[in-house]
């Protein structure tokens, strides 16, 4: 059985005298995963303006293409490169979409660099609340999309391959760094109830 594409989240903290250096690295490790088979995309975004904070997700199409990139010269030269202002990593691995449901602030990211054992993650919602939290935000987008679409002259003569290129082209980055992120906020207690 092939095994399921996986989504690697780190959060970063970086030296707030060296932002825009850290700015060039990361895009610099994005542009060498790209270069990868089996890259499926990458994000990355810091906390705020003022932030220290870097939250960052990458996605391979399997176990073999992650460790592939992950056990890279290419990769190994990337994070030297990052030493002297990345102050604090960690990491953790999700397969399926489970990744965008957890909540990097909160501590519960098993650091990469303790040498303690991490503990333990807290389990993702049921995928069927997944899905319906991402339902929940990609209809209204969706919708929203298609009524401006109507009034595109021309818009209904584009072959339907084209327009659905078209619309998940724009809708994705849409969904992914801002609806999705305020859905799962908004929905918080409900995707993971208070134990």
């Amino acid at each position: 059985m092939a095994s399921e594409p996986i989504t690697v989240s780190i959060r970063r903290e970086v030296d707030p005298d060296r932002i825009a250096e850290a700015t060039v690295w990361v895009q610099t490790g994005v542009n060498l995963a790209n270069r990868y088979p089996g890259f499926l995309g990458s994000g990355w975004v810091r906390a705020g303006d003022d932030s220290t904070v870097w939250h960052m997700l990458y996605r391979f199409s399997d176990e073999q293409t992650l460790a592939a990139w992950e056990d890279s010269p290419e990769r190994a030269w990337w994070l030297e490169m990052g030493r002297g202002f990345v102050r604090d990593e960690r990491a953790k691995r999700r397969t399926g979409i489970e990744g965008w449901f957890d909540d990097p602030p909160t501590g519960s990211v098993p650091s990469v660099t303790d040498a303690a054992e991490p503990a333990a993650l807290p389990a993702a919602p049921p995928r069927w609340k997944q899905a319906v939290s991402i339902w929940l935000g990609f209809f209204p987008v969706n919708l929203v999309f298609a009524l401006l679409m109507a009034f595109v002259p021309g818009w209904d003569d584009v072959p339907l391959a084209l327009r659905v290129l078209a619309t998940t082209l724009v809708l994705t980055p849409i969904m992914t760094y801002w609806v999705l992120p305020w859905v799962t906020r908004m929905l918080r207690n409900w995707l993971v109830p208070a134990a």
